[in-house]
């Protein structure tokens, strides 16, 4: 069920009006909820509602086994095999089809037979993105961070539809508290959440859509028919296109649970006015970000055992969260290019005289060159294959028309970079008199922004690109 849908439109104003009506009964209203998000992840393929329940159970029974134990090898290694348990489902779902495969390749490039049969596994969506919630779960309670929960809570705060496909990754510290307390209706933040609602949906249906059809996905799927112009604002397009795609799932996911009384974290800081791959990770998808600082890279050892150490940590992370978003090369591809872009950065950081004055020349050719680099990036994320990657990066330098290349496309682009150069303050002063609104004039300015965002928008909605991962 995709968010900018009639179905989804319906799904919700039934959910928010039981929601509401069942808040007053903490344990009828878990049912709920549970049964509406169970709806809302079996409408895309109700064969795969089972796996959300198993991980559910695989969560619940792992973090109390692991909380039973006091002894803290053995508390570690329980810890260790309730984590192996989570994974094993994603392992196979997402995994086994491209290590079969090249493995396949191996063996019959010395001519002997493939040792694994060649399946095509059906990836549940959003698989990923609820493992690793019920990871940190699991790891939290075994730091001791948080209690465990009975099976009905672990289950809501996996489940639960907002975050469910696609994000933010919402830590078990930060939902189970808000399941477990009553709401009040009177505290709900309507303008914050119309704010987030409606500008996801322009940027996903106006923006990310429009570039995607008009530019991005012609030059990818043929590389050879396009220019180096044309294939340049193509690749700046795409990083548009992922930015306004991805950050809007997740602003309506913050905006609908923000109406149902819940606060997710912030996923999005305007990564593009990063000044270095690391500051841009402190700015891109900030939920995986953190988790892979907290449940991998500082486990790994972090910076605590020298330069090489700390490097090949670096470059550790960066490989298995290219791999988290794909199995392909192109995505380990993709991993080690932010890796080695970040030790790289981190060295030359170190060169760098203690208070030395940093000049605004200086910080605008640090955005410059770092949105390259993840423009750079964002080629291999995107390409089918590391061949065709590299055709695309080839045709940066071939002749050709600049026919796609419209003056509402560079217009779209160079809006988008913009935006994220702007001061907060005239969005909240907007907010606030928002808000200073009664109910017929709010709702009136909705409809008008819902009617420009139809007007404006393509015919037809395609799924979030997220969804795949």
């Amino acid at each position: 069920m995709l968010f900018p849908t009639t179905d989804f439109a319906i799904f919700f104003a039934i959910v928010f009006a039981l929601h509401w009506l069942l808040n007053p009964h903490r344990t009828v209203w878990k049912w709920f909820i549970l049964l509406a998000s169970t709806v809302f992840y079996a409408w895309w393929d109700p064969r795969l509602a089972w796996l959300l329940a198993l991980v559910s159970t695989l969560a619940w029974v792992g973090a109390l086994w692991v909380e039973r134990q006091q002894d803290e090898r053995r508390r570690r290694r329980r810890t260790l095999v309730a984590v192996v348990a989570l994974l094993a489902p994603l392992a196979w779902c997402k995994y086994y089809g491209f290590f079969a495969l090249n493995l396949a390749n191996a063996f019959e490039s010395i001519g002997l037979e493939p040792p694994l049969p060649l399946l095509q596994v059906l990836l549940p969506i959003g698989i990923s993105f609820y493992t690793f919630m019920a990871i940190s779960y699991v790891v939290d309670v075994s730091r001791y961070e948080i209690q465990p929960s009975g099976w009905l809570d672990v289950s809501v705060y996996l489940a639960f539809f907002p975050h469910l496909v696609a994000g933010p990754i919402v830590r078990g510290g930060e939902l189970i508290p808000q399941i477990r307390r009553r709401r009040d209706p009177r505290s709900i933040d309507l303008a914050r959440a119309s704010f987030l609602i409606f500008g996801g949906l322009f940027k996903k249906i106006v923006v990310s859509s429009y570039l995607a059809t008009q530019i991005v996905d012609p030059v990818f799927g043929a590389p050879s028919a396009h220019g180096g112009l044309e294939v340049l604002v193509a690749i700046y397009a795409y990083a548009i296109v992922i930015y306004t795609d991805f950050s809007a799932y997740t602003d309506i996911a913050i905006g609908t649970a923000l109406l149902l009384g819940f606060e997710f974290p912030v996923n999005f800081d305007r990564p593009y006015t990063a000044t270095s791959l690391r500051d841009f990770w402190r700015r891109w998808h900030m939920t995986l970000s953190r988790w892979l600082r907290d449940y991998l890279y500082i486990p790994l050892g972090g910076s605590r055992h020298g330069e090489l150490r700390t490097a090949i940590n670096i470059l550790l992370t960066m490989l298995l969260g290219g791999l988290w978003h794909g199995a392909g090369w192109t995505f380990l591809a993709w991993g080690a290019l932010h890796g080695v872009g970040q030790v790289v950065g981190r060295w030359r950081s170190r060169r760098v005289r203690a208070g030395r004055s940093v000049s605004g020349w200086v910080i605008a050719r640090k955005r410059f060159v770092t949105f390259q680099l993840v423009c750079l990036g964002w080629v291999f994320f995107r390409a089918d294959s590391i061949e065709s990657a590299f055709e695309i990066l080839g045709r940066l330098f071939a002749p050709g028309s600049l026919e796609l290349v419209s003056p509402l496309v560079i217009v779209a682009i160079a809006g988008m970079l913009g935006a994220q150069y702007l001061p907060a303050d005239p969005a909240e002063r907007l907010r606030r008199g928002f808000s200073r609104l009664g109910p017929v004039l709010q709702g009136a300015a909705l409809a008008a922004v819902l009617f420009t965002i139809t007007t404006l928008g393509t015919s037809g909605v395609t799924p979030f690109i997220y969804f795949q991962f």
